[in-house]
């Protein structure tokens, strides 16, 4: 996992990560995430996503 962050339209800050699938299937995908939960993660963290739930550092 990689974080970066940007300021896609000039006026607001969005945060993202690359994330891999666990399964190790399909290419890396860049995911925008909240600010807090950037905050928290480091390289190598998990990231779960259950539907219907933000995501959660795991």
């Amino acid at each position: 996992m990689s974080k970066s962050r940007g300021m896609l339209d000039g006026s607001n800050l969005y945060h993202f990560v690359e994330v891999r699938l666990s399964d190790g299937e399909g290419e890396p995908m860049k995911v925008r995430i909240g600010r807090r939960l950037w905050k928290s993660l480091d390289v190598n963290d998990r990231v779960i996503k259950r539907p219907g739930a933000e995501p959660a550092k795991g």
